[in-house]
């Protein structure tokens, strides 16, 4: 059963107990990620992320990491647009100290101005990495044609050029603005002790309570249609649609109507252009929802002489479900996915954790099990079709990597129907 708390700062926190395992999950999710950086500053969020790991006033990084390993527990970190997570898995007899650490990262860190040049190179190396991976960079490409100027569109990481000029005090302002109480959220999932609230109390007490709320921008759809030269053995293609926030009410027949177009093995896009045509070995689409939009992302590896007959065929899968759907095959398979999924997620407390916590920032409440049962079996054909419908009558945006810079023939500056 997930509970809920607020601590006396202003942190909420969401703890779902689960006494038949032996493991705790913990998380600090911050609502803070890209979308929240000037221009001049992107990279921000993900740098700050790096600094909680490099030291605090009682703990060197290599303190850190052996403590955790000392208690045979996992520690790591993410960023997203939206938000950033620091979480750890440990036995249950050690989420005390596990929460310890945490609480020592993100009160005390030092931010000293050594490890801070160290880590800067560090994150330098990794945009690199990620600029030499094809199939990873090609998605930060279409996030710039699909948003434009806006902030949704920069990457995650940063670049070279704002990277390289982010500065101590940059990094401190920005913990000041975001890292507050009421935007925090601590999530704990697997088998807690009755003291947990009483820790979190001791431990969580020197933030600053309340945030200034600023607004977001919405973003506006760019549908900007871009080409990158580059020496790769295969061209890189991704087509990016309008989606939906994620607390639309609509957002299950979107993700039916994903699963069957690119979403699983049995998917069409994957049974038609790798296992029938032989085009590509990875093909694939996926939703990314954000607080206010969203984006419906379809991606191949080809061969540069069978771009064409790719970027083709999946024109005419997306003018297939427009027209006429999904089979009540496909419907009925797309359900028993979604719930086998749902139900697989909750035998694992990281699972747990992460959703709970997730729900809990952005849309500050959980739906019951059964609730969520319901509404994809309510799913009918016709709402799936009036969803492929709404998606594929928009304009998308087009990224490409290959060796010639050079778009798809078909490529057209309107709607694909």
């Amino acid at each position: 059963m997930i509970q809920k708390h607020t601590l006396n700062n202003g942190i909420r926190v969401v703890t779902e107990h689960i006494p038949t395992v032996r493991s705790m999950t913990v998380g600090i999710w911050v609502g803070a990620g890209s979308r929240y950086e000037a221009a001049p500053d992107n990279g921000v969020s993900h740098f700050l992320e790096h600094m909680f790991f490099k030291g605090t006033q009682k703990r060197s990084a290599a303190d850190i990491a052996e403590s955790f390993d000392r208690i045979g527990g996992h520690v790591n970190a993410f960023t997203s647009k939206e938000y950033t997570c620091f979480y750890a898995k440990v036995l249950d007899q050690h989420t005390e100290k596990a929460l310890s650490i945490l609480a020592d990262m993100i009160f005390h860190s030092r931010f000293d101005e050594d490890e801070m040049e160290k880590e800067r190179q560090v994150i330098l190396e990794e945009i690199k990495m990620v600029e030499d991976t094809p199939d990873d960079i090609i998605h930060d490409y279409l996030d710039e044609a699909f948003f434009g100027n806006h902030s949704l569109g920069r990457p995650i990481l940063g670049t070279e050029d704002t990277v390289s000029r982010l500065s101590r005090d940059t990094l401190l302002q920005y913990r000041q603005r975001f890292y507050t109480g009421d935007n925090l959220v601590i999530s704990l999932a697997g088998n807690q002790t009755e003291e947990i609230m009483e820790i979190l109390e001791n431990l969580f007490t020197d933030l600053p309570y309340q945030r200034v709320e600023e607004p977001l921008q919405l973003p506006e759809y760019n549908a900007g249609k871009s080409a990158v030269c580059k020496e790769t053995e295969q061209a890189h293609l991704c087509l990016g649609f309008p989606g939906l926030e994620m607390n639309h009410d609509s957002m299950y027949s979107l993700t039916l109507l994903n699963n069957a177009l690119g979403g699983s093995m049995s998917s069409r896009l994957f049974q038609d252009l790798r296992e029938d045509r032989g085009l590509a070995y990875s093909v694939f689409s996926y939703h990314a929802p954000f607080l206010d939009s969203g984006m419906m992302t379809i991606y191949a590896g080809t061969g540069i002489e069978q771009l064409d007959e790719t970027f083709e065929a999946m024109l005419a899968a997306f003018r297939e479900l427009a027209e006429h759907g999904l089979t009540e095959k496909e419907l009925n398979n797309g359900k028993e996915q979604l719930k086998g999924n749902l139900m697989l997620g909750l035998e694992s407390t990281s699972s747990r954790m992460s959703r709970n916590g997730k729900n809990e920032l952005l849309l500050g409440r959980h739906r019951p099990l059964d609730e969520i049962v319901e509404r994809i079996e309510a799913v009918k054909r016709e709402d799936v079709c009036r969803m492929a419908e709404y998606i594929f009558r928009s304009d998308y945006s087009l990224s490409l990597i290959n060796r010639d810079g050079i778009l798809p023939k078909a490529v057209r500056q309107e709607s694909i129907l």
